[in-house]
């Protein structure tokens, strides 16, 4: 069992690279990267009761609002810092994502509620974190992952939500931890236009590659029907044995089709940055596909427009495109409890 202090540390400096403040280096196109705002936090989410929160996954709502998903939230502005719930939700209004997202509403009333009742640290597991949500039709789906201690993962399960976010209900699909060597944990998912939801999958220990499922929108709710990606016999099918399709020490992904693409972002917790790839289709050879480091990780003081201390998650905000994108962020300070937040950040000159 890992405590979040050790799960989440960072080793500060790590992969930290000299830059042109707010300019990615070492690719061939020049990257614009900066500070929007901080989303959550003191005079910004303290009104909900959450002053310290994690992650803000963002999907578009069947009625057009944003709905942010959130991680471990603390009512004090410091982890640990009272009435702590996950997954809890927030929902806005925002159409300029240039100015900033602002909040319209919190899921559960004036303060926002955890989004389903169970206790925390109960003798089954600690926690329930999100790992992505999806709209489809008129319903929302969420993946989340139910852990004894970060890092160690009991099982996986699928929420639904048939207004908005407002409420959410088990679609009875759970997974185990340990199907496809543990690389089916920690997931994202984007739905193409043939009807099937790609699912970008790895482990939640930040140490394993990724895997790649499709299932029909239709049946995403069953486990029986998410078909792998896999090598075998000198070519890649479906429904051969789930085969890697990229190497690396993987965190938080977002995977989403964007301007005739598909776009992956992703915490690169080897190299302590969020990194970001540009593919024609999700079975695409991901080591061949244009990449580039989106937001470097730093130290602590020394922060600027693309290098931050302590960085994790990276989430595409809906509204973006991939000229230019719009990341939630999240960002702790694990010695002092805080920052413990999510961040907006805009990417210019990606695609």
């Amino acid at each position: 069992m890992m405590k979040r202090s050790t799960f989440l540390r960072a080793a500060v400096g790590a992969g930290v690279l000299a830059a042109v403040p707010g300019r990615a280096v070492g690719s061939s196109q020049a990257v614009l990267t900066n500070k929007v705002a901080d989303l959550t936090g003191p005079g910004l989410t303290d009104r909900f009761r959450m002053a310290a929160t994690d992650l803000g996954i963002p999907a578009r709502t069947p009625d057009g609002r944003l709905l942010f998903m959130f991680g471990d939230t603390f009512e004090e502005a410091r982890v640990g810092g009272g009435w702590w719930r996950s997954p809890v939700a927030l929902w806005s209004t925002t159409t300029d994502l240039n100015g900033g997202v602002t909040w319209s509403g919190a899921v559960g009333g004036a303060a926002a509620q955890q989004l389903w009742d169970y206790p925390h640290d109960n003798p089954t597991f600690s926690t329930v974190l999100p790992s992505d949500v999806i709209t489809i039709g008129g319903s929302m789906y969420l993946h989340a992952m139910v852990n004894k201690g970060l890092g160690n993962v009991v099982w996986t399960e699928i929420w639904r939500s048939d207004n908005s976010g407002a409420n959410w209900y088990h679609t009875g699909a759970k997974f185990a931890p340990d199907i496809d060597g543990g690389m089916f944990q920690l997931l994202t998912w984007g739905l193409g236009n043939d009807g099937y939801v790609y699912v970008y999958s790895t482990g939640f220990q930040r140490n394993k590659p990724i895997i790649l499922k499709r299932v029909r929108q239709e049946q995403i709710a069953n486990p029986a029907a998410y078909e792998p990606w896999g090598y075998r016999d000198g070519g890649w099918a479906w429904g051969n044995p789930a085969t890697p399709i990229l190497n690396g020490s993987f965190g938080e992904m977002s995977l989403r089709p964007l301007g005739g693409k598909w776009v992956l972002t992703w915490f690169n917790a080897g190299d302590y940055r969020i990194d970001g790839m540009i593919m024609d289709t999700p079975t695409s050879n991901l080591y061949t596909a244009y990449r580039q480091t989106l937001i470097y990780g730093g130290a602590w003081g020394s922060e600027d427009g693309n290098h931050v201390a302590q960085l994790y998650g990276g989430y595409v905000i809906p509204g973006s495109t991939l000229s230019d994108m719009h990341l939630s962020v999240s960002q702790w300070n694990t010695d002092n409890g805080w920052p413990y937040r999510v961040m907006q950040f805009r990417v210019r000159g990606f695609g």
